[in-house]
């Protein structure tokens, strides 16, 4: 039961402590990290002493970093209508505001060049009641983000993010059909899109070009109204198989990353993950 597609997880998924989180991932055959929280810490507020503790571990294990998961974007949008509090607004231990946008890009950039990360993964800051009303602040935003990331080489990865102001896949297909840069492709998240009210497969997928998605991010829910009620990958809302088995006949080239979000029997998000991590597993194995 080899995987078809190579598979990964946001380490802070396992564990906030990263040699724990790595070793766990080996096991269940991961060759690919993303790095979001580590030792209780944002990735954008680790000293250099800790950037370099975790570069190791990941070395040790050979483990590739496919993915800063930066909070870029994961703010309010100045002038823009008020924020939807319908969502939960996850910061992962970071909390930064407009102004502090271009200085946390800017590290966001040198911490992927550290750690030879391909995509910086960004937002559309935090969802308002009226999403088209942000539209054009977006894509101004995510504009100046993918032409400087074309000067390092790299790729800003918008999540479809069901807290932020670009959630499902349609409203993901106008973003890009605005900006065509090659260096802006999209972070994938399905659960995220049945959240905002789509149907994330056949139909939401097939409204974005492949070749446009960078990143894939595995978690599964079922909707209690607008909350989403976690559980283990496969099991329930969103048709993973036919996700994955669309994710190779497209030829899709990157990772897919287990994000968890479930908290687990007892509440014990490292079972969770192991779960979740063995059931991607054989998900990406079919």
């Amino acid at each position: 039961m080899q995987p078809q597609i190579p598979i990964a997880s946001i380490t802070d998924e396992f564990s906030p402590d990263l040699a724990v989180a790595l070793d766990a991932m080996v096991e269940i055959g991961m060759t690919g990290a993303e790095l979001r929280v580590l030792w209780g810490k944002n990735i954008m507020d680790l000293s250099q002493d800790e950037l370099q503790k975790a570069k190791a571990l990941l070395d040790e294990r050979g483990l590739e970093v496919i993915s800063i998961a930066s909070p870029i974007l994961k703010c309010v949008l100045p002038g823009a209508p008020e924020v939807d509090t319908r969502f939960q607004q996850d910061v992962f231990a970071s909390k930064h505001s407009f102004d502090d946008q271009p200085r946390l890009a800017a590290h966001a950039f040198s911490v992927a060049k550290f750690f030879g990360a391909r995509i910086i993964r960004v937002f559309s800051y935090w969802r308002s009641v009226n999403p088209e009303a942000c539209f054009d602040g977006v894509v101004k935003a995510l504009d100046t983000l993918a032409k400087e990331a074309a000067k390092e080489g790299l790729i800003i990865g918008l999540e479809n993010e069901h807290a932020c102001n670009i959630a499902t896949a349609s409203e993901t297909k106008k973003v890009l059909d605005v900006l065509p840069h090659e260096n802006l492709q999209v972070v994938w998240d399905p659960a995220n899109c049945l959240i905002s009210g789509e149907n994330p497969f056949p139909e939401g997928y097939r409204q974005l070009p492949p070749k446009r998605i960078a990143h894939v991010h595995i978690k599964d829910c079922h909707l209690d109204g607008h909350k989403p009620v976690w559980g283990p990958v496969g099991t329930r809302s969103v048709d993973w198989k036919g996700q994955m088995a669309a994710l190779k006949a497209d030829g899709y080239p990157g990772f897919v990353s287990l994000e968890t979000h479930w908290a687990g029997p007892g509440n014990n998000k490292y079972e969770a993950s192991w779960i979740c991590g063995w059931n991607l597993r054989g998900l990406a194995s079919l």
